[in-house]
């Protein structure tokens, strides 16, 4: 007798789940084994998604290389973890949002160097049941982690449509992208925060996209460029070297779609043309050309924040604008961009 439809399908839901799962854990371990080689330096990310893809063209176009740095990227699931492992030293540079804000107010040595991202680069998905954003009060949504971006983006939602975070809509924490759809699909929360490809992932399971919180435009630092000061001040040759790399990969981004979905490829573990076009599209464009962190993209951040020392904090404090600056000032753009 033949598997009955509904078992292959459930037997497909699970192994798709399984995937995205599993996935994580493996970058990290290898990623890990790799940075031990010495004058590599090391760059974390929190999440397989399309808006790392200027930090790994850094590497998987030998973008390093050419500018005279050797880099290795690492996987380190969660903006908490990464936070952690950026104080300990354990690595050097780190793609966080809006999570080096509150780390930076608890007392953290870390500062913000560029932006990838200027935007929240998320969308919640839900389930069938659920109509609009209104009748997610009372319910439970899924969150990557505490005081990162993908809490921050549904916070500055909820607060359009006049419901409280915490009060009105309950969060709970599952760590990444990857839990938060599994979660989703298993009916433990109503809606979930997700970043591009995991979204294409969320349709295919047959949840709905309620909200594109990225086509909002809100102002906020949703992946960039993060060190400890201690770095910058004792190593601003390489920071800017990095950044050089940094916005080179950025041009690569925003206009090669054969070398960036190669990347993706690499990074994402797949060759499903599906998911490569959904991470490229999703993000192409928003890469800004020279990635500034400005005041507006803190003040975003601060006000979302539940530190109580975020209101009184001097936007200035969390971002340093000086190696752009050099590196813009010394004509690297207008000649990568052919403009001299």
């Amino acid at each position: 007798m033949g598997v009955p439809s509904n078992s292959r399908s459930q037997s497909k839901r699970v192994s798709l789940l399984l995937a995205l799962i599993l996935i994580g854990p493996l970058f990290h371990t290898c990623s890990v084994i790799a940075a031990s080689a010495v004058g590599v330096v090391r760059v974390g990310y929190p999440q397989p998604s399309g808006a790392m893809l200027p930090l790994w063209l850094v590497s998987d176009a030998k973008l390093d290389q050419k500018y005279g740095i050797s880099v290795q990227n690492i996987f380190i699931s969660g903006a908490a973890r990464m936070n952690q492992s950026m104080v300990a030293g354990d690595i050097e540079l780190a793609s966080i949002g809006g999570a080096v804000v509150n780390t930076v107010l608890a007392g953290g040595d870390l500062v913000a160097i560029a932006v990838g991202v200027p935007t929240y680069g998320f969308s919640l998905y839900s389930r069938t049941e659920i109509k609009d954003v209104a009748n997610l009060q009372g319910k439970l949504v899924g969150i990557m982690s505490k005081g990162a971006s993908s809490e921050h983006a549904v916070m500055a939602l909820l607060q359009r449509h006049n419901l409280q975070p915490g009060k009105d809509v309950k969060f709970i924490y599952l760590g990444g992208v990857r839990e938060v759809l599994a979660a989703l699909d298993r009916g433990i929360v109503s809606a979930g925060v997700l970043s591009s490809p995991t979204t294409l992932a969320a349709r295919r399971l047959g949840h709905k996209e309620l909200v594109n919180i990225a086509t909002l435009s809100l102002p906020y630092i949703h992946s960039g460029v993060a060190t400890r000061r201690t770095f910058a001040r004792q190593q601003p040759e390489r920071i800017k070297t990095y950044l050089r790399a940094y916005i080179a990969a950025i041009k690569i981004a925003n206009e090669d779609a054969e070398t960036s979905k190669r990347a993706l490829s690499r990074y994402l573990v797949t060759k499903d043309s599906a998911i490569l076009d959904e991470a490229y599209q999703t993000f192409r464009g928003i890469f800004p050309p020279v990635p500034y962190v400005t005041e507006d993209y803190i003040k975003s951040v601060l006000a979302v924040s539940d530190n109580p020392k975020a209101s009184g904090a001097n936007p200035k404090d969390f971002f340093d604008s000086r190696f752009l600056k050099e590196i813009e000032d010394s004509g690297f753009v207008e000649e990568l961009y052919g403009r001299r």
